[in-house]
């Protein structure tokens, strides 16, 4: 299964990015409730105006009521006021006056504050006597509600005439100062017969609200890059820097004692914790070291006494033998120098012992020979005939059966070939004193020669099993074998490039499984193939 694509991305990395999303959403909050507050706060502050504005115009309303309205000298643009019973007085100078009335003041104050900016208020009502005074659709609908009872009604237009403004509609209730005019309209003290409609401009706070929104959005930023290169350099100097040396003393340990990286600090934290934990370790883990290589040191030792101790009591008792014979047969003969027939009697002796020890010591070089392997292309099938031959004067009444199902040459090495073939078959020969039956098997396995020798001896015991490979080890009475067939013979198998395998279990004989690979398709051997080739090149050009 493929491993999942990863970015890598240092603890540094993820720190900042994490707090720079916090204090980023942070401030993203604030403006938004900055933002939201100080629309709220605009908006009550323009409420707050039209109703003291109202109940200015409200102070003026009633001082000209109370008054009987106000008499304005006629000059341009001051005209009579077509509504009232008395629009016009003159004087005994012949000066004209023109009479204002509550309304009539409330609608000219308005045109002077309209015209500095100031906002816009008029008087309306639902059955206006001046058509001037109808209502438009907003403050319709708020007479309509002064009609069920409620109070003040606010809006925010976002696309009026003078941009966005508040707009603020209040009810007109008749006084008694009012009936003085309006009783002939039918008015009563205490009706709601209109509304004042104020109207404040507020795109003066959008673009206030916009520099201040700006401002903070630059005090953000400029706040989350200093917490930023804050956070690098503590980050780098308490953390990062830090960790990279625990990382280093790591690294180099045992070949660099760690302290060299880990310096102390006069103010610990929890890495310095870490950095003394691991001290410690090393500590520890330093003379668990020490104290393994010295016992695997004395085991090494003890091991190679055991070994040499046994390999000596091996190749004494297999030499012994023969020649305390010898001995034996030198001592007579010296003592009796002109018995010919003792003589003739007792050379074939001493050649006899002589040829053991040497087979003993040829077996032992065998064992411990490193030369490189001689291959050669061989006929399997000849090679495992005279093996087969060398072995049937052993046989006795054991039923020997093979099935060889190798037809062509392979590149092997003969020599060690049949030391495997003779070891292994006389091992079972001689596991089966009382008699059996013996099946080699021989085939190719893709690149591997397998090679199967099953007897029905005495089998081996499950704590014999890993020693049997040992030099000198075996369970086989004195004078029936050296201990050295099966040391060989593994030996000669790893050299190979193969691998030798034992099944047994005690009264039920035993399996040797053999698998050598082959040069000849692809197998490990092909370079020793080559390399053995050149030799017999060289030695047939130096011959010629």
């Amino acid at each position: 299964m493929s491993r999942p694509f990863s970015f890598h991305i240092s603890l540094r990395t993820k720190f900042i990015i994490f707090i720079g999303a916090i204090i980023s959403a942070f401030y993203l909050f604030m403006l938004y409730r900055t933002a939201a507050f100080d629309e709220k706060m605009i908006l009550k502050q323009a409420e707050q105006q039209a109703r003291m504005l109202y109940k200015q115009i409200l102070i003026t309303r009633q001082w000209a009521a109370e008054h009987n309205g106000l008499f304005v000298l006629e000059t341009a643009g001051v005209t009579a006021n077509p509504y009232l019973e008395m629009p016009t007085i003159t004087d005994s100078n012949g000066q004209i006056y023109h009479l204002r009335n509550p309304a009539m003041i409330t609608r000219e104050l308005a045109a002077y504050a309209r015209r500095d900016g100031l906002g816009y208020f008029r008087v309306t009502s639902l059955k206006p006597i001046n058509p001037e005074n109808a209502p438009n659709d907003f403050e319709k609908r708020a007479l309509e509600k002064f009609a069920l009872g409620a109070g003040e009604v606010i809006d925010v237009d976002e696309e009026g005439e003078m941009g966005r403004v508040v707009r603020f509609v209040a009810p007109l209730r008749v006084t008694s100062s009012c009936l003085g005019c309006h009783a002939r309209h039918g008015y009563a003290e205490g009706d709601i017969r209109g509304g004042l409609s104020i109207t404040i401009p507020i795109n003066w706070a959008r673009e206030l609200m916009g520099d201040n929104i700006r401002s903070l959005l630059l005090i953000g930023v400029a706040s989350i890059l200093l917490v930023t290169v804050a956070l690098f350099l503590m980050f780098e100097t308490l953390i990062v820097h830090r960790i990279r040396n625990l990382s280093r003393a790591m690294d180099s340990f045992p070949d660099q004692p760690p302290e060299r990286f880990l310096a102390p600090h006069a103010f610990k934290d929890e890495l310095d914790s870490v950095s003394e934990t691991f001290l410690l370790f090393c500590d520890r883990l330093k003379k668990s070291r020490d104290e393994l290589l010295r016992t695997r040191a004395q085991a090494h030792l003890n091991e190679k006494m055991a070994s040499l101790g046994i390999l000596t009591s091996g190749i004494a008792h297999e030499i012994n033998n023969p020649l305390g014979g010898m001995l034996n047969c030198v001592k007579t003969m010296r003592e009796t120098p002109g018995d010919r027939e003792l003589v003739e009697r007792y050379l074939p002796l001493l050649d006899k012992g002589l040829r053991q020890i040497e087979t003993i010591m040829r077996q032992l070089l065998n064992f411990g020979r490193t030369e490189p392997l001689r291959l050669r292309k061989t006929d399997l099938k000849l090679l495992f005939d005279e093996c087969m031959v060398l072995l049937s004067y052993k046989l006795k009444n054991i039923r020997l059966e093979t099935d060889f199902a190798v037809s062509r040459e392979v590149p092997v090495d003969t020599e060690a070939l049949k030391q495997i073939f003779i070891n292994i078959g006389l091992n079972a020969i001689q596991a089966m004193p009382d008699g059996g039956r013996l099946d080699i098997t021989c085939h190719e396995d893709d690149v591997r020669l397998v090679l199967v020798f099953r007897d029905t001896g005495s089998g081996i015991s499950a704590e014999n099993i890993p020693h049997i490979f040992d030099p000198f080890f075996t369970t086989k009475g004195v004078g029936e074998g050296t201990g050295l067939g099966l040391a060989v013979t593994y030996s000669l198998v790893k050299r190979m490039n193969g691998t030798i395998e034992v099944d047994s279990e005690p009264g039920r004989g035993t399996v040797f499984t053999i698998n050598l690979p082959l040069a000849g398709r692809g197998g490990p051997l092909a370079a020793a193939v080559n390399d053995s080739s050149k030799e017999e090149q060289d030695a047939e050009d130096s011959a010629g």
